[in-house]
Order: structure tokens, then sequence, then C-alpha cells
């Protein structure tokens, strides 16, 4: 799925990935009203709004995107209904030929997260039948439990082909709390990375491994030092527009192939007709405003990388 991946990112010329992480105030009152009029002002009545929010985005956007990356809390805090949605919006990104990223950040040991790998990434067994649960490309894995708790992803990756992006040095304010902490005189965030860049060398594809890493564009001078300790790691730039970050900030994120990185923007996409920039497209036209946030998007990275 790396391959996959690699290969989206250079027929888009887009190293970019949509957030698909709807929050209801995101959607538009239009969309919500539908959604109600139908289901109710219930769980079901919010994940039906989920979906038809995602949907009309994923069809304004596609055809110049590589990646969407859907964020299951956003759908879990609607229960079962939101984990339907979420499920539904997963196969029609992947119908549209878009590689999808779980942004499902587990973390756990042994059968747990054996069990955590098999739902989202794998197979399960049911009797003599086999069933892929969630069927994302690419999982968001917490390696604070060490190597017992990303082993059994690798295991996942390797017979299915798919990809883990472990997370090293995170974009919040806070992340300094532990990942900077300093181990030998050095941070820990590279130890991270070293163990990243040793776990993807069990896992090749063509050019990149199945196992990267996450570096928030907040923290640009860091990414550059992991950029060089991870230089065969995909890695999954979250930070950009919201947060802060800026395509000049993401350069030493990418190799010289000017691959390598894949940068993350949600809520400035999904709900770009809600920024003063594009007002003008108004909450009916909410998806072309997210398209044409895609286009700026690709423009500022494109314009930083020189391209």
């Amino acid at each position: 799925m790396i391959n996959k991946l690699v290969a989206n990112i250079k027929k888009t010329e887009a190293p970019i990935v949509v957030g698909l992480d709807p929050m209801l105030n995101y959607i538009p009152e239009h969309v919500q009203k539908k959604a109600f009029a139908e289901y109710g002002e219930t769980l079901e009545g919010a994940a039906e709004a989920i979906w038809q929010f995602n949907k009309a985005i994923v069809d304004s956007t596609y055809d110049l995107i590589p990646a969407v990356k859907p964020q299951i809390a956003m759908y879990e805090q609607f229960g079962i209904p939101g984990m339907q949605a979420f499920k539904k919006t997963v196969d029609y990104c992947k119908e549209k030929g878009l590689v999808v990223i779980g942004d499902i950040k587990r973390g756990d040991i042994g059968s747990t997260s054996a069990a955590y790998a098999v739902g989202h990434l794998g197979k399960v067994a049911v009797g003599n039948n086999s069933f892929a649960p969630f069927d994302e490309d690419f999982a968001t894995v917490n390696p604070y439990l060490g190597s017992d708790g990303v082993n059994p992803f690798l295991d996942v990756c390797k017979e299915e082909k798919k990809g883990i992006f472990v997370l090293v040095k995170t974009s919040n304010p806070s992340s300094g709390e532990f990942q900077d902490q300093k181990i030998d005189g050095r941070p820990l965030y590279e130890l991270v990375g070293e163990k990243v860049a040793a776990w993807g060398e069990e896992a090749m594809g063509d050019d990149y491994s199945y196992v990267g890493a996450v570096v928030g564009a907040t923290y640009p001078e860091m990414g550059k030092v992991l950029r060089k300790i991870m230089p065969k790691a995909y890695i999954l730039v979250p930070g950009y527009g919201a947060q802060g970050g800026k395509g000049k900030d993401l350069v030493h994120f990418f190799n010289e192939d000017g691959l390598g990185a894949i940068v993350n923007s949600s809520r400035g996409i999904i709900a770009a007709y809600k920024q003063e920039k594009y007002a003008n497209f108004g909450a009916e036209n909410f998806a072309d405003a997210s398209r044409a946030a895609v286009e700026d998007m690709v423009a500022d990275i494109k314009g930083a990388l020189g391209k």
C-alpha cells in the first residue's frame, strides 16, 4: 500500500491528505436539516449528516488528492451509527481510488494490539470465513508501549501489504512534556524515530517502508533531524493550516526526490467555507470551498518545494 500511496502522490502531484474529521458544527445547516428530517435529531441523524458531508467533500476533491485520513473519534462519539458512517466513508473513498489512513492512534500489547491490527488493517476469521472489518490502508499507532504494541501491526502489514504511521513528534503544544525529554542527552522523539527506521527495515515497499512516522508541521527543525534519522519512512505531517504550519515550514520533511512526506489538513479544508477567504462560496457550496482550499494548499506546498 505504500507503493500505491507514492503512486497516487506522483499522479496528483499533491503530497497532501484531507482529514475527514467532521464535527457537527462543521456541517452546514441544510445538510443537518435534511438528515434530521429523515432520522430525527438522533445518533442516526448525526451519522447521516456526517456521511452526506463527507461524500460531498470527497466527490469535490478526490481527483486532486492522493489520500484521506478519517479520525475515528469524530465518528465514535456518535456510537454505533457513527461507526457505520466511518465504515461507509472508508469504503467510498477506496471506491474513488483514494488511499485511506485510519487515524485510530491505537497502542496496546499482545492479543489486544493484534485485535486492533486485524480489525483495522487485516482480516478476522469467523468460522470458515474471513472478513476485513474496517479495511483501512494505513493506521496511526502509538508506540508508548514499545515493540510489544507495534509488532502485531507489523505482522498484519506484512501479510496484507498495508502500513502504519507511528507517532514520533506530535504537533500539539504539550507534546514536549514526554517527547522532548532527554535520555542520555538525546530527546525521546529521536530514539522513537530510530526505532521506526528499524521496524521499517523489516517491511519495505519499492522505495519506502510500510512503517511511516507522524511528525508535526509545527516543529520544522525537529522534522529536519527526523528526516535524516528515518530516510525510508514516509512522514505524515499534521498541523498544517489551522494549527499554524505553512508550506515553507515543510521543506525539510521531504527527501531530495520530492517525496517522503504527506501533509494533512483537516478543518482547514472540510470547513473551508467558514473561513473569510472562502466565504463567497457560502454554506450551500461548502464542497466547492473545500476544493478551492485543496488547490491553494497544493500550490503553497509546491511553491515551497520549488515545483
